[in-house]
């Protein structure tokens, strides 16, 4: 089950929140937010370091599954890269807890269930699921560079190539 707040902004569809309004070169929005072991995280927790912020709607969900467990078994390449992994979802740290457990993760997974990373980062906005127009989360991942700037943004990541993914994206503004 969905938390109040997202229950309630679901049904919202004139909440003006659109989709986000950032740009890669644009400083990332500074965040904080405890995962699913209890932990507070922070954007200032990455300085110096490259991160993978990316943005599901729902834990235990097949597609939200497959690109965790995508990230999952591409986490060693990645962080021979220098990458660290940081999932965010609307859902609570107990459901984190569960579907990292459930599905070895080897990342954090940040608990928004009052949507202030979700709404810094302009992911919450009207969807359309068989004609039916609600308000929820855009699959979306943010590929922050070791200075905090944002590097590329994927508005409709690849679930299942999505390590892959990054890494072409990142090899060609390596290489332009």
């Amino acid at each position: 089950m969905l938390p109040e707040t997202v229950r309630k902004r679901s049904t919202d569809l004139n909440d003006n929140l659109t989709m986000t309004t950032l740009e890669e070169g644009m400083k990332a929005p500074a965040f904080k937010g405890k995962d699913q072991n209890g932990n507070t995280l922070s954007l200032k927790d990455f300085a110096g370091k490259k991160l993978v912020l990316y943005f599901y709607p729902q834990d235990l969900t097949a597609t939200c599954t497959v690109q965790a467990c995508n990230l999952r078994d591409n986490f060693s390449v990645l962080r021979e890269q220098g990458f660290e992994i940081v999932g965010v979802s609307p859902d609570d740290e107990a459901k984190h807890r569960k579907f990292s457990t459930r599905n070895q993760l080897p990342f954090p997974l940040i608990a928004d269930t009052d949507h202030q990373l979700i709404d810094k980062y302009g992911v919450w906005g009207e969807k359309q699921l068989y004609g039916r127009k609600y308000m929820g989360l855009h699959r979306t991942t943010f590929v922050i560079d070791e200075k905090g700037i944002i590097r590329k943004i994927f508005r409709k990541p690849k679930s299942k190539q999505h390590a892959e993914e990054i890494l072409a994206a990142m090899e060609e503004t390596a290489h332009p």
